[in-house]
């Protein structure tokens, strides 16, 4: 039995600093359920004194607990213990399904598995990777050797907490790294829960910290503190650019952002089985109501087969209900908040005023209360300058346009501002060979959309939609630098 009751489940105080749960004295925010819209918290802002003690803190545990300078190996020995500890609990799946807009059913099924094995993926990296042998003189010896950076601040968003938190926290950790992080004050608790866990496992006190606030003030502090000297950040491109700028007038800091997205789903005439294109798509602009970067929210779709392909969309989208997080039968994601609910809802309107028309949905759920429940939705835009092709609009949208030669297909796949993803569905080698070369996207999927749990395969984005790496090998190495080192006999 997954579902729960909303109002017996016990909070952990937002902050985790040094080991402990503790309280600042910066403004009071309230936290709401996405399901019903109701405060179920509140929050202590932690303010610039309150972060400059949370990262003073892990500049000195890093190196007076030796985390750093232990064997790889012991430090993967930590993080495999921790991963356990994250399948195991039973309070995180209530956590993370109660303040988010993931169903209790896919926390568990999906959500905890995959936090678990994207830390187990990096416990494995810590004594894999190292550095570099280079031929020189006979007399000499060149080397480039790998160090941790010290302290890795990591900015996550509010989507997909916990598996953000892994995203940042397992390569960081693993490579000797101290972490501050700082969770979306919209899902402040689920990953206040993690770092509690990851001390349990034998992780340092004040090796990962948790700090809780909003981007402005928290962020803002996290990221310029002279102790700070990476971060890593998951958000909008407009944030992640103020991240970038702040970064590097506070001390030159390497970051890596994964940012927005308006990904295509190229479709051609030679796809195959209509159904099975139809369920793909669908999962790729609804699975968490629409609201992942990497929501593949642009159909472009080639004529022959545009009206079946269609019809057999909207007839999907018509099945979805709408249901708390907190029952286990619910399988449909709330958008986070009224703010949230009424971007979409203008970006709708804006799109109808100039020209594009509904196919299906188009507006909220009716019998949700005060929980933000969007139709899945499709439009039929004329343009590419129509609003809901150019925004990220984050919401169950899809955009539909079609086209006739394969060139065609590809400009219209094409944006200005994103290139994080993109799906092409063709049984043609040739032709998903062709369009993979000329999709300007640091990820394309070839007859499926979404990632997979081969945690070795890096994603990021072009253009406005980041810069570096998550996952993969890349991104623990990331999370050293490189010293360069020349020794004469």
């Amino acid at each position: 039995m997954l579902s729960f009751d909303p109002e017996k489940v016990i909070l952990p105080a937002g902050h985790y600093i040094d080991g402990q749960h503790c309280d600042t004295q910066g403004e009071q925010l309230s936290v709401n359920r996405p399901s019903d819209g109701k405060p179920y918290a509140t929050l202590s802002e932690a303010q610039a004194g309150d972060v400059d003690r949370a990262v003073t803190l892990a500049h000195q545990a890093v190196k007076a607990s030796g985390w750093a300078s232990a064997s790889p190996r012991e430090r993967g020995k930590v993080l495999r213990r921790w991963a356990d500890l994250i399948e195991q609990d039973a309070t995180l799946p209530q956590l993370e399904a109660l303040g988010s807009t993931r169903p209790i059913s896919d926390v568990v099924n999906h959500e905890i598995p995959f936090t678990a094995e994207a830390i187990r993926f990096y416990a494995e990296c810590a004594d894999k990777y190292s550095g570099d042998l280079f031929p020189t003189r006979d007399s000499s010896l060149g080397m480039l050797v790998p160090e941790p950076y010290g302290v890795i601040a990591a900015i996550t968003p509010w989507n997909f907490p916990l598996s953000m938190a892994s995203w940042k926290c397992g390569p960081a950790l693993a490579a000797g790294n101290a972490v501050v992080l700082k969770p979306s004050e919209l899902t402040p608790f689920s990953t206040a829960r993690m770092a509690e866990l990851a001390v349990q496992a034998g992780l340092p006190s004040g090796v990962l910290n948790i700090v809780q606030g909003s981007g402005a003030v928290t962020g803002s502090a996290l990221v310029a503190h002279p102790l700070v000297r990476k971060v890593s950040f998951t958000g909008s491109t407009l944030t992640g650019a103020r991240i970038m700028s702040d970064a590097a007038y506070h001390g030159m800091k390497p970051v890596t952002l994964e940012l927005g997205g308006k990904s295509p789903q190229l479709v051609f005439d030679d796809a195959g089985d209509i159904d099975t294109v139809a369920q793909r798509i669908l999962r790729g602009f609804t699975a968490n109501g629409g609201q992942a970067c990497v929501a593949g929210t642009r159909l472009i779709v080639q004529r022959a087969i545009a009206e079946p392909l269609i019809a057999r969309l909207v007839a999907l989208c018509q099945t979805f209900r709408p249901g708390v997080t907190w029952d286990e039968t619910s399988r449909y994601a709330p958008l986070i908040d009224a703010r949230q609910g009424n971007k979409v809802a203008s970006v709708i309107a804006a799109a109808k005023a100039q020209g594009a028309q509904v196919l299906v949905g188009g507006e909220r759920f009716a019998d949700t209360a005060d929980g933000w429940f969007w139709q899945p939705t499709l439009l039929s835009a004329p343009g590419a300058d129509n609003p809901a092709v150019e925004q990220e609009i984050f919401g169950p949208v899809l955009t539909v346009q079609i086209f006739d030669e394969e060139e065609e297909g590809l400009q219209l796949a094409a944006h200005a501002i994103y290139g994080l993803c993109a799906g092409v569905h063709t049984l043609s080698l040739p032709r998903a060979l062709r369009a993979m070369r000329a999709i300007e996207a640091g990820t394309v999927w070839i007859n499926r959309y979404g990632r997979s749990g081969d945690f070795i395969i890096p994603t990021g984005g072009f253009l406005g939609s980041g810069i570096g790496k998550d996952l993969g090998r890349q991104a623990f190495q990331a999370c050293q630098r490189q010293k360069s080192v020349l020794i004469d006999f």
